[in-house]
């Protein structure tokens, strides 16, 4: 087997516009001897497999994205179709990656907080005598270090697709199941039972002043917020996966995983991309509400509360008027227009302008104006920019 952990981005072949990079045309035409991308050698290094007999092989994708595995499958493929297209592999390489008896891609779900490098935690290894523990920043605002911080809760679930045999991992805590219920583990987890959680912490972690994650569920606001999100509005129509139980999975969240100073998480990094996230985070929440026969849309609150959040977000003010540097997100100055002549302490905001932010589906994953859930939203926005502590102020309504 081969395991892969080369973040989400590691897997794309092309540019935001999906035009391919220089280097993968020059790999697609140069063929797999000299490959230079990524994704290119790890392709002809099983071209090489396959020459050798084609011999069986599980790749797989240990990156927290839905369907890692096609995700993986699929950039593979492209390189052998082009390949082929170019007469510089046979239709064969071609066949043995597409038969999961001899190429698998399984998929996978793991949680674990892996925060980037932390100071704290570099202070801590040198007063124990640890040498050359100092991190690099990269060029890129990446971190590189020789330790690493993360929390010591964590899940791995894979789907038993191992055409070669595989070590048994299952004796050190993997979960290994059908595809179908790592598909049912992760809707859990990223629908319901935390980074719908985490959203919301880092939306109003970053409007309220705070830098980490466990001093946020030191305010007992806040953690009631994260409290009514999982248990209240998203456990009722969880996903239950069978094999890992949703409440005790959020009281974790909430209990032991969230509060851990030392998880040295800021709601800053958990801020980025947002307009990604908010879909699966939250909309697919509100499609179970709309597709119940015993649950009101009309009851969430916590949800609505968030979102609002989220375009008082886009305004970069905290609560006490501070400007702040909103996190990296490929469609912020687009949604940042949306809110552009909005000030703290205006009494009337343009709801028709607003409103068709709100209609975005690629966004919240819903037509938040169709399932009358726009006008909700943009009340509880108009009270957090009414004044300077008017966020905190809506937050203790909606959680007291």
């Amino acid at each position: 087997m081969v395991s892969f952990t080369i973040t989400e981005k590691g897997y794309s072949l092309t540019d935001s516009r999906g035009n391919y990079g220089q280097q993968i045309v020059e790999d697609f035409t140069n063929g797999p001897e000299v490959a230079e991308s990524y994704i290119g050698k790890v392709a002809a290094l099983l071209h090489c497999r396959f020459l050798a007999e084609q011999l069986p092989i599980a790749f797989v994708s240990m990156d927290n994205m839905s369907h890692n595995g096609d995700i993986l499958k699929s950039a593979i493929h492209t390189f052998a179709s082009n390949w082929q297209e170019n007469g510089l592999v046979t239709p064969e390489f071609v066949a043995y990656v597409n038969d999961p008896e001899k190429v698998s891609f399984p998929w996978s779900m793991i949680d674990k907080i892996t925060p980037r490098p932390d100071e704290t935690v570099a202070q801590m290894l040198r007063k124990d005598g640890f040498e050359e523990v100092d991190y690099k920043i990269t060029q890129k605002n990446t971190y590189t270090a020789a330790f690493v911080n993360a929390e010591e809760t964590e899940y791995l679930v894979i789907e038993d697709a191992f055409p070669n045999g595989r070590p048994p991992l299952d004796k050190v805590g993997v979960i290994f199941t059908d595809r179908h219920t790592v598909n049912q583990v992760e809707t859990m987890k990223v629908t319901t039972c935390l980074n719908p959680i985490h959203t919301a912490l880092a939306i109003f972690g970053c409007l309220l002043g705070y830098e980490r994650i466990s001093d946020e569920m030191k305010n007992p606001l806040l953690k009631k917020l994260a409290e009514k999100v999982g248990y209240q509005e998203g456990l009722p129509v969880v996903v239950d996966p069978g094999i890992i139980n949703p409440k005790e999975f959020i009281d974790e969240v909430v209990g032991v995983r969230l509060p851990n100073p030392f998880i040295p998480d800021t709601p800053q990094r958990i801020a980025t991309d947002t307009s990604q996230k908010l879909a699966i985070r939250f909309g697919k929440t509100i499609e179970s509400y709309l597709n119940s026969d015993t649950y009101d849309v009309a009851s969430l609150e916590a949800i609505p509360f968030v979102l609002a959040g989220w375009l008082r977000y886009l305004l970069g003010v905290d609560d006490t008027g501070k400007v702040f540097e909103k996190s990296s997100d490929p469609r912020m100055t687009e949604v940042s227009a949306f809110v552009k002549d909005i000030k703290i302490g205006d009494t009337t905001i343009d709801r028709l302008n607003l409103g068709a932010l709100l209609k975005d589906k690629t966004i919240f994953g819903v037509d938040l104006v169709a399932v009358n859930m726009a006008d909700k939203v943009l009340d509880l926005f108009e009270e957090m920019i009414a004044s300077e502590g008017a966020v905190e102020k809506t937050l203790r309504k909606i959680v007291e």
